[in-house]
């Protein structure tokens, strides 16, 4: 068990937010897969929360499937933040999470995300405001810094943990980083040193296991979260959990079983969204299935088209049949088309070509990102 401010979790790792990409369905099918302790919600927009507009709404739309979950706010004023905290709570969220670390303009520009991590008693204000208006955890997700000048997420931790935050998320990298560069685990690991009681989560480029062990071993934090490795790999976190619980790796999912999650996923989004907006949004999800596919042009050319899951199903057995040649008579890729694991900035001594900047930012569909 690991506890959380109030709450005791099943397990110490993480689903991080991703705008755009960590909606209820796909919540639902890192669940199913297990392993995970707190999913999180998309980040959403206080003020548009407060005001019950609809795609905000949408945006931390969850069931009875998808407990406990948490939802993320950003924003920069303190009446907003603390009403929309509220909101959450009533909504069944059982946290709370405030985005200070996304290095994106236009949420930097009203004052929220990396933005908090400049004006540290204006920031530590908000924070418990927010603290004292709710019952349920509030947690905090932040980067190194501004830049590589101003590391001051260690400051920024011991601040919130005086005003009551119940744990703090760290993205290894600054905000002038944004997604790329490697992460400074070393980073990670002073935010460790600079709290007493509060758990530090450490966050960037867990793709692999092993990686997620690395983060734990090198940095002391208390957990890990992933969202773009996540998305890369549903399966991270049950094979993390296995290899902390057990010391053995877990192999990576046969292809038969990738083509089964990612019906099972479009098959939630439809639910959740309706068959014509769940295949156009299925479009941009289906391909990061087939990073591990192997040779995969025909299937990620046709699926960005699909309407209809009959049309997804047709584009699928076009692509099994177009497949077959660069497998053998057992349905195996051959040795020269199989694909090496992917490995974290972090990892020493991989190659170029493996790196976490393999994986591209998703832009998401909403003005929060």
């Amino acid at each position: 068990m690991f506890r959380l401010g109030s709450m005791e979790l099943t397990s110490n790792l993480f689903l991080s937010p991703l705008a755009g990409y960590t909606n209820l369905p796909f919540r639902v099918v890192v669940r199913e897969l297990g392993g995970v302790g707190l999913c999180t919600t998309d980040l959403v927009n206080a003020r548009s929360l407060v005001e019950r507009n609809p795609k905000a709404l949408k945006l931390v739309e969850s069931d009875s499937r998808d407990r406990p979950f948490a939802i993320q706010l950003f924003g920069s004023v303190a009446g907003e933040m603390r009403d929309a905290a509220r909101m959450c709570e009533d909504l069944g969220a059982a946290s709370v999470d405030i985005n200070m670390g996304c290095p994106v303009r236009k949420v930097c520009k009203v004052g929220g995300g990396s933005a908090m991590m400049t004006e540290l008693g204006r920031t530590q204000e908000l924070v418990a405001g927010m603290v004292g208006a709710v019952r349920v955890p509030v947690t905090a997700k932040m980067r190194l810094g501004w830049d590589d000048a101003s590391w001051t997420a260690p400051e920024l931790a011991r601040a919130l943990e005086e005003v009551g935050v119940a744990a703090v998320f760290v993205h290894g990298r600054t905000r002038e980083q944004g997604f790329g560069g490697g992460v400074r685990l070393e980073g990670i690991r002073q935010v460790v040193q600079a709290v007493r009681r509060v758990p530090v989560i450490g966050n960037g480029d867990v793709t692999t296991p092993e990686a997620a062990v690395e983060m734990l071993r090198r940095t002391g934090c208390a957990g890990v979260s992933a969202g773009r490795g996540a998305f890369y790999d549903p399966w991270l976190f049950r094979r993390t959990r296995h290899l902390l619980d057990t010391g053995e790796r877990m192999a990576e999912p046969t292809f038969e079983e990738r083509l089964r999650i990612m019906r099972r996923h479009l098959e939630l989004m439809v639910e959740v969204f309706g068959e014509a907006m769940g295949c156009v949004l299925f479009r941009k999800v289906a391909p990061w299935y087939a990073k591990r596919f192997g040779p995969a042009s025909v299937f990620n050319k046709g699926v960005v088209r699909v309407s209809s899951r009959a049309e997804f199903e047709g584009v699928l057995g076009e692509y099994l049949r177009w497949r077959e040649q660069f497998c053998d008579g057992e349905g195996r890729l051959l040795p020269r088309y199989q694909l090496a694991p992917m490995l974290a900035s972090f990892q020493q001594g991989e190659p170029e070509s493996a790196r976490r900047e393999a994986i591209p930012v998703p832009s998401g569909p909403v003005e929060v990102w």
